[in-house]
């Protein structure tokens, strides 16, 4: 089948800006045109993607199903694109990465510090995204590597392991459980807890390792993402499973990190690279600098091209 890629383009900058006005401004276009390419995007495909009311432009099921998949599809065609034009000229000036949540705001940073020493002028994009969002992305081309966890066997994708890290509980230094060296998951019973929605492996992880044991937890409340956990365990509303590398490094005045058992669960972070796809010098070099942070060592400067 043949792919439309302006059709899909002009999809994409509809559903983002809920305007075809917006849209056709965005693509340089005249309204008629984006039209066109949208009808013609529908009858290729046999169905409707976008319902167009006098004021607002809504995704139907069927839009909202491609959405997500011709943005990241889109995306990995103009990082190849991109890449063979820095190629010709014998420059690289962008590099992609997806990352954790938890490894992107608690340790990137530091690495971004040393690879802008590096390689002044390159710009970073950072896809801070689930687990599974992040191998789509490195799949793709989107990210020239991508830092996870595994939630499947991938037979398209290199993945190294990084490190190994336990699952921590995180409580309120004034809790009963702040001063304990370890405690149970038998002992969390009745505690209200809050966990992490299952699109993110973490929780994947968690529930396989309690199997049926977390059914009798008093999980309170779920949110999104491992910072909401935070600040909700800060204001005292409940307790939360964290990862001990997203964590040991910033620590958070007022709350405590104790030792979990009874099983003990850990997760191993991995670099996702695509199978027989060579990186390029820079997305090695950064890739370098986030070993050396995730391994706990200094990393050797990496030479300025």
């Amino acid at each position: 089948m043949r792919i439309d890629f302006l059709g899909l383009q002009a999809f994409i900058a509809i559903a983002e800006r809920g305007s075809f006005l917006r849209a056709a401004a965005h693509l340089n276009l005249s309204q008629t045109a984006l039209s066109h390419r949208m009808k013609k995007l529908e009858d290729d495909l046999g169905v409707r993607l976008l319902i167009r009311s006098t004021r607002v432009v809504t995704l139907t099921p069927d839009g909202e199903a491609l959405l997500p998949k011709a943005k990241q599809a889109l995306a990995g065609l103009a990082a190849e694109v991109e890449a063979l034009r820095e190629k010709a000229l014998g420059q690289e000036t962008r590099v992609a990465l997806g990352c954790l949540p938890t490894i992107a705001t608690s340790h990137l940073p530091h690495v971004l510090l040393d690879f802008e020493a590096a390689h002044p002028g390159v710009a970073v994009k950072i896809y801070d995204n689930s687990a599974s969002e992040i191998a789509g992305l490195v799949r793709s081309g989107a990210a020239a590597f991508g830092i996870g966890i595994v939630t499947a066997a991938m037979w398209d994708l290199e993945m190294t392991p990084l490190r190994k890290e336990p699952f921590l509980l995180l409580c309120p230094q004034s809790h009963a459980f702040a001063d304990k060296r370890a405690v149970s998951w038998g002992e969390l019973e009745g505690v209200p807890l809050i966990r992490i929605s299952p699109q993110a492996g973490n929780r994947a992880l968690i529930d396989d390792a309690l199997g049926s044991r977390r059914e009798a937890l008093n999980w309170r409340y779920e949110v999104q993402h491992v910072q909401t956990a935070v600040s909700m365990v800060q204001a005292g509303i409940g307790l939360t499973i964290v990862p001990k590398f997203a964590m040991e490094r910033s620590a958070i005045p007022g709350l405590r990190l104790v030792t979990l058992r009874n099983p003990s669960i850990t997760r191993t972070l991995v670099v996702f690279t695509k199978r027989g796809v060579p990186l390029s010098p820079v997305a090695r070099d950064l890739l370098e600098l986030v070993r050396a942070r995730i391994a706990g060592r200094r990393s050797a400067p990496v030479a300025a091209p």
